[in-house]
């Protein structure tokens, strides 16, 4: 289990943008499971369909996309003060699906899986649940690189 004080580690994001609360299942060069919990107090609820609040598909790729970042991290057996040299940098995100609404309240559910990796490129399978019901999917293509 990776908690957000260990994500702050790995990933340059703060809040209001840092999209991901845990990592409860990792498989280094296989997978990740993590999970975002989505709360009325969302900054972005006060624009975003104010008295219909629902959580943007973007913000949602997004978080897969930070969800990514955390395995090809992880994967490549960085030192800490290597890792510190480093960013990952999204490159394409292809076939974006978005399937229902995720509203306030919901647990939002990143899984990622990794479809192919050469060097510092990574490509991923990235789908997000609510309840064991798919959201949201993408193929996410990133490159990990000196800052």
């Amino acid at each position: 289990m990776i908690d957000v004080t260990e994500i702050e580690r790995i990933l340059p994001h703060r809040y209001p943008f840092l999209l991901i609360d845990r990592v409860s299942e990792l498989n280094e060069g296989e997978s990740l499971t993590g999970f975002k919990n989505i709360t009325i107090g969302e900054q972005i609820f006060q624009g975003h369909f104010p008295g219909h609040p629902i959580y943007p598909g973007v913000m949602i790729l997004e978080g897969l996309a930070q969800a990514g970042g955390i395995l090809a991290f992880k994967s490549m057996n960085l030192t800490e003060e290597e890792a510190a040299q480093k960013v990952v940098y999204f490159m394409s995100i292809d076939k974006a699906k978005f399937r229902r609404p995720v509203r306030p309240g919901d647990r939002l559910e990143y899984k990622i899986n990794v479809l192919k990796n050469k060097g510092t490129v990574w490509v991923f399978e990235a789908k997000a649940y609510v309840d064991g019901k798919l959201c949201s999917e993408a193929e996410l293509k990133a490159m990990v690189t000196d800052k």
